[in-house]
C-alpha cells in the first residue's frame, strides 16, 4: 500500500503563485511515475504535469510555461510550483502515483486526497 499526502494548496489572487508538495509513504520498491492532475467542478479529471522516475516530464498545454513539475526520488516527493495562476486554474489538485512496484512483480496506481486550490479575479 501506498499513501500520498498533499500540502500547499490554497487561495490565491490571479498571477500570484502557490507550491504543491506530495509525498509517497508506505511499502513499495519503485514509482515510475508522479504526476498532478485537477478536477473543477462540473469537469473531468485532466492532467496537469507528471514526471517520470528518469526525469521526463509532461505538461497539460494550458499550463506551460506557467507550472513546474519537480521529484525528490530520494525522498519520494513531488512538487507542483504554480506560477502566474489564473482563476481557470481553480480546481481540486491530486496527486497520483502510477507504475507502483511493490515487490512481488506488481505494480499499482494511487491517489491522494486532493488538496483544493483556489484563485480569485
Amino acid at each position: 500500500q501506498v499513501q500520498l499526502v498533499e500540502s500547499g494548496g490554497g487561495l490565491v489572487q490571479a498571477g500570484g503563485s502557490l507550491r504543491l508538495s506530495c509525498a509517497a509513504s508506505g511499502s513499495f520498491i519503485s514509482i515510475n511515475t508522479l504526476g498532478w492532475y485537477r478536477q473543477a467542478p462540473g469537469k473531468q479529471r485532466e492532467l496537469v504535469a507528471r514526471i517520470t522516475s528518469g526525469g521526463t516530464t509532461n505538461y497539460a498545454d494550458s499550463v506551460k510555461g506557467r507550472f513546474t513539475i519537480s521529484r525528490d526520488n530520494a525522498k519520494n516527493w513531488v512538487y507542483l510550483q504554480m506560477n502566474s495562476l489564473k482563476p481557470e486554474d481553480t480546481a481540486v489538485y491530486y496527486c497520483n502515483a502510477a507504475g507502483v512496484a511493490d515487490g512481488w512483480g506488481r505494480r499499482s496506481d494511487y491517489w491522494g486526497q486532493g488538496t483544493q486550490v483556489t484563485v480569485s479575479s
